[in-house]
């Protein structure tokens, strides 16, 4: 039980306002910045290669990254007002925006990419309280679904860091690459089963250390980059220069921005329901406008749109420790790296397979977290079950069939291809179309429904002389 003195009495708290001692509150915190890292940079380094970026302003886009994604995390776990949802979420640059941004910046350079962003940032703004309204549009057969295939959707990036992340180099699926990210989970996982309290906690950062330092022993770590990096790299003030403005920019970056805010629905009521906390539509926009707000001023430093890092998610899910104050200290941290570039190329240093073998158990953790939520879902006489089917379907397309809608307009294949948004459309719409809308439902309609029916009618005969097999058929 939580709680804080106030007058003599104690007034009780959420779990994410749980505080630790400092020496926890840092190490829990880098546990999350060492999840999250080489998800934030990664795409700086993308669209800075697509603009044809010379090094440094390469390493100035990194470092942008770094310092935006603290500042935003700091925003939303601390809150300032009505911006921030005060609950345990690393910020950082979003995935969602990579593809958009660099087509924009193969016909407009980077600067049309900020100007989009700045107006995309805006309106999301606008719409944040709005959009914040629909919560009860998200009952737990739509949030289930999403939580299932936000974690299904970054499994294969577990395996892709497993392999070695580039297949352009060396020892790309090499069995030693595989062997190491499969080392890391196993260390992971002897650390979770075999300790107790702060150091089973501790299993994701133990498990990178230990993976690291058995992957320098193989030859596999490069910090090279370490003496070639700054000590010290200030943000700048528009490195770029001033924003230009595009209508068709505008439009492309305002569709994922909507994107991003259905997401960041998503991840605001997955966390809620992770740490068992209280999430109503005050506190959705409320996460929302952090993201929107961090997102607009972003361009201002020469970064990206920020959203809510899943894995990050994962992690709370899998760790258990649930306060906000952890996850502000790993802002606070990706901040200072943001001032520090030379800290961010040591922990660059991770292999990607060391992170593959600590991804498998964080994004596992993710779609583990969703099939509980689909457990609290009635599947009885209704339509619920065509619902997480076919929903579950347009979000593996972009996994299965990565061309699927390459024939498709541009703002519709950047909307789809990202399995959660998919994922997130078909289920808000079918829950909408068949639990919402009353006209023609009828009470056992559904061949699907009629087969649950037959099922447990089945079962109830064998209730009398074969409870264990009316058991195994249940199961």
């Amino acid at each position: 039980m939580f709680g804080v003195k106030l007058q003599g009495r104690v007034r009780h708290t959420g779990p994410e306002d749980e505080r630790y001692s400092v020496g926890k509150t840092i190490a829990y915190g880098a546990q999350h910045i060492l999840t999250m890292y080489g998800g934030v940079i990664a795409p700086p380094l993308i669209v800075g290669g697509a603009a044809g970026l010379s090094g440094p302003d390469m390493a100035l886009l990194v470092t942008a990254g770094l310092f935006v994604s603290g500042v935003a995390t700091l925003l939303q776990t601390l809150g300032l007002g009505p911006v921030g949802s005060k609950l345990p979420i690393v910020q950082g640059i979003s995935f969602a925006t990579v593809s958009t941004m660099v087509t924009i910046s193969h016909s407009g350079g980077l600067r049309s990419v900020y100007g989009a962003i700045i107006v995309a940032g805006l309106i999301g703004l606008v719409l944040s309280t709005f959009v914040a309204k629909l919560i009860r549009y998200f009952p737990a057969v739509v949030t289930g679904t999403i939580i299932t295939m936000i974690g299904l959707s970054l499994l294969p990036v577990a395996f892709t860091w497993a392999l070695g992340n580039d297949p352009h180099r060396a020892g790309y699926g090499s069995m030693s690459n595989i062997g190491l990210a499969g080392l890391t989970l196993l260390i992971i996982l002897v650390v979770s089963r075999l300790f107790q309290g702060a150091i089973s906690r501790l299993s994701i950062l133990i498990g990178l250390i230990a993976g690291t330092a058995i992957a320098a022993l193989m030859g596999k770590t490069d910090f090279s980059a370490v003496g070639q990096t700054k000590v010290i790299a200030l943000p700048s003030i528009l490195p770029f220069g001033s924003p230009t403005y595009d209508i068709g920019a505008i439009v492309s970056m305002t569709i994922v921005v909507l994107v991003i805010m259905t997401e960041t629905v998503a991840d605001v009521i997955t966390i809620g329901e992770i740490i068992e906390t209280k999430v109503d539509t005050r506190r959705v926009a409320a996460g929302i406008r952090a993201d929107m707000a961090a997102s607009t001023v972003a361009p201002l430093f020469g970064s990206f749109p920020c959203s809510a890092f899943a894995q990050n998610i994962g992690l709370v899910a899998l760790t258990g420790i649930k306060s906000r104050f952890v996850v502000a200290t790993g802002g606070g941290i990706l901040l200072l790296l943001g001032f520090f570039p030379i800290f961010g190329a040591v922990v660059a240093g991770i292999p990607y397979p060391v992170l593959g073998g600590a991804g498998v158990v964080l994004f596992g953790t993710v779609a583990a977290s969703g099939i509980r939520s689909l457990a609290r879902v009635q599947f009885h006489d209704n339509l619920n079950m065509v619902i997480v089917a076919v929903a579950m379907a347009f979000g593996l397309i972009p996994i299965a069939a990565p061309t699927f809608w390459d024939a498709f307009p541009q703002w519709f294949a950047t909307i789809m291809n990202a399995g959660i948004t998919g994922t997130a459309i078909a289920a808000i719409l079918l829950n909408l179309l068949f639990n919402e809308l009353r006209i023609g439902n009828r009470s056992g309609a559904s061949v699907f429904a009629a087969a649950d029916d037959e099922r447990d009618a089945v079962l109830g005969v064998m209730e009398g002389g074969g409870d264990r097999l009316a058991d195994e058929i249940r199961d």
